[in-house]
């Protein structure tokens, strides 16, 4: 059970390491991940869910379509992409070495006397001529080919180098992508936070306005003295101070929420102006065994191609000890006239045989180098193994407290609220001092910040899984294209 599931996700690796980094001296046997069937702290055992969309489950309309502007606007998405096509255009030059190379010229030239353009003679009969000299015209034409034969398969362990880079970078995009999804998706939660703790000190501030008014009647009345008014205006005021930095961290957010999105940073103010609840997911989720998890997981694949691109590279430099096979030939005519310029044809054939005879050690260190890159990069594979399943367990620790703390934070909300109403009921009837009702007020603002503050953990830690999960990707869907430039330094070129 969990041999056979790790088997499924080392198979590939284990063998690219082991295999083609063989040596006279054999290298020490790296450790075997031991995979689990199941996550350690996850008690549900169930197959895991579809995740491709997984900012659907929240049920809010203005989430998804954040996330969806991001996908296809966001600049990072877009450098991503750009990288995977400059990997694509490498794999092509790396296959053209696998074919000849052929190249054609044609050469015109005319020479033309500037002076001393005449010839003297004495003919046969003793007379003396002189003949002027003109130009002359020359036309040629000519085909080169030429092939390096991959006699040792250095070309072709270039090639697979350059495919697995091509994978590699596919996989590192959809890191991306997620990593972005994720960003909005935190980002939007943090929004509605802002909002629910500004419309806690707002309301918190209009029954702060009305204690204080009834404490000023009451001293004036003569019933208190001057310190219950003192008591309402400051805990006012702390309540006011509050409120200019709660706006400021919302517009803080809203303004990465639009460079998220590939806008200018307030051009979300208005969408986002309107308050609404803090999103809120299903209950659970099911994260299946880590096999399936690691699978999806776009870094995890990412790390095992560039583990196949660091191994073919041994192949490149092991080929370069061996001598090199170069065979041309060549096909070239020339003419004074154009009529006559395929009258006489000349053809010409090489072969030629290279090898390195000293080069004081160069090649050799080359070549353990690459072993060194291969092994490095079989370590960074199994350490993004360990961290995938580290952040999944923690993202489940993570949305089972912020469960707990939700309902924690229900129950102190309800008590909070009947004690303040009790508070102020008593205060307006004389039958409490002020301090009473100030500590009923601040426990009733502490416990709604609280529920506030619980609802977005619980909703950031279920985004934190979902991505854990390696939710938000489809390796079947086409990339879209890139956002349209408004203008470049290398636009015109």
């Amino acid at each position: 059970m969990a041999r056979p599931a790790l088997a499924l996700l080392l198979c590939a690796a284990l063998p690219l390491a082991a295999c083609s980094t063989g040596s006279a001296h054999p290298q020490q046997a790296a450790a075997p991940i031991d995979l689990p069937d199941s996550f350690s702290v996850d008690p549900a055992q169930q197959a895991r869910e579809d995740l491709v969309r997984w900012w659907d489950r929240f049920d809010d309309p203005m989430l998804g379509q954040l996330i969806g502007q991001a996908q296809t606007a966001n600049l990072d998405i877009a450098q991503a992409v750009i990288r995977l096509r400059q990997a694509r255009e490498s794999l092509v030059q790396s296959r053209s070495a696998l074919l000849p190379t052929v190249s054609g010229s044609a050469g015109y030239s005319r020479n033309e006397p500037l002076r001393g353009g005449t010839t003297t003679t004495q003919l046969p009969d003793g007379t003396i001529a002189s003949f002027s000299q003109g130009g002359s015209s020359n036309f040629s034409l000519g085909l080169d080919a030429s092939y390096q034969a991959d006699l040792f398969g250095g070309v072709r362990s270039g090639v697979r180098s350059a495919r697995a880079n091509v994978e590699a970078a596919g996989f590192n995009r959809a890191a991306v992508l997620l990593s972005v999804e994720s960003e909005t998706a935190r980002n939007y939660v943090q929004a509605r936070l802002s909002q629910a703790q500004l419309a806690n000190a707002r309301e918190s501030l209009a029954i702060q306005d009305e204690n204080l008014q009834i404490a000023q009647w009451r001293v004036q009345a003569g019933l208190v003295s001057s310190l219950d008014a003192e008591q309402a205006r400051a805990q006012r005021s702390q309540t006011a101070a509050s409120i200019p930095q709660l706006e400021s961290s919302y517009a803080a957010t809203v303004a990465r929420l639009g460079v998220l999105t590939g806008q200018v940073p307030g051009a979300l103010r208005a969408a986002m102006e309107a308050p609404r609840p803090i999103p809120r997911g299903p209950a659970g989720v099911a994260a299946g065994i880590p096999a399936d998890a690691l699978r999806q997981r776009p870094d995890v694949r990412a790390a095992e191609r560039n583990l196949a691109a660091a191994t073919a590279q041994i192949g490149v430099s092991r080929a370069q000890l061996y001598p090199s096979l170069s065979l041309g030939g060549s096909i070239s005519s020339g003419s004074g006239s154009v009529r006559s310029l395929l009258d006489l044809i000349t053809g010409r054939a090489f072969a030629n045989v290279a090898q390195t005879i000293f080069d004081s050690g160069r090649l050799r260190s080359q070549l353990r180098s690459a072993r060194a890159g291969a092994d490095g990069a079989f370590y960074s594979y199994k350490a993004s193994v360990l961290q995938a399943m580290e952040e999944i367990e923690n993202a489940i620790i993570a949305l089972q407290a912020a469960r707990e703390r939700e309902a924690a934070f229900r129950t102190a909300l309800e008590a909070a609220t009947n004690q303040a109403l009790l508070a102020r009921f008593q205060y307006r009837s004389g039958l409490t001092d002020f301090t009473t009702l100030n500590q009923s007020e601040s426990a009733l603002l502490s416990a709604k910040n609280g529920l506030s503050q619980a609802e977005s953990e619980q909703a950031t830690a279920l985004i934190q899984l979902y991505v854990a999960l390696g939710g938000g990707w489809d390796e079947a869907a086409p990339i879209p294209p890139l956002p349209p430039r408004t203008g470049s330094a290398t636009d015109g070129q």
